[in-house]
């Protein structure tokens, strides 16, 4: 598929051809939802902790008799039925990340590009590069229409580039290297330089 490209300016730069077998596939819901589903648990921290009742700081005296009160048998206050005892099974700290095949995670990444494409929200431009001010690179954005847009470069992402976008609100810039399906569906313009295509079509390949 053809598709024009155009510099940061507004002006147009020539076009540049993609392929259909990663920009032009029908996209599967299902395979999306799986890829976003494995980064989103291999990032969680999973640090969440309760305390059991052997690490409650009560006495571990017998609170009462075990007959003639009248009441149930208890050992000490850190029994899971009183207030603020020990939690039974609670949460442990670990890992929630799970295995997804290698070719899962390539098709998710092609079917998050083709969505993009497919939807109009895939622009190409020549390159990404700006004088390092804020300002002039914000005007460029705002100009383009771009409100919440995620960039990706080549190899590398230009310094002044990166340094310039840091400060835009709903902007992301991303090597190709760092290109993946959560953050490109996230976004509603996908933003690839020439040099980030060619990566991602080699990644790809």
């Amino acid at each position: 598929m053809k598709l024009d490209v155009i510099k940061l300016d507004g002006g147009k730069a020539g076009s540049v051809d993609l392929g259909e077998d990663i920009f032009g596939l029908e996209p599967r819901a299902d395979i999306l939802h799986r890829v976003v589903r494995w980064q989103r648990n291999k990032a969680q921290a999973g640090t969440h902790k309760v305390k059991t009742r052997s690490e409650t700081s009560y006495s571990t005296k017998k609170i009462y008799r075990q007959k003639g009160t009248g009441g149930a048998r208890h050992g000490d206050r850190n029994a899971p039925i009183f207030r603020k005892g020990g939690i039974y099974k609670g949460p442990t700290p670990r890992s929630h990340a799970h295995e997804l095949p290698k070719k899962v995670r390539q098709l998710g990444l092609k079917h998050a590009l083709s969505a993009k494409a497919k939807a109009g929200e895939l622009v190409v431009i020549d390159t990404a590069e700006t004088d390092g001010k804020t300002k002039t690179l914000a005007k460029q954005v705002k100009d383009l229409g771009w409100k919440r847009a995620l960039i990706i470069d080549g190899a590398e992402v230009n310094e002044g580039f990166a340094r310039a976008a840091a400060n835009i609100d709903g902007l992301d810039v991303l090597p190709s290297v760092g290109a993946n399906v959560y953050d490109i569906l996230k976004r509603d313009t996908l933003v690839i330089t020439k040099a980030g295509v060619e990566a991602l079509e080699a990644r790809l390949k």
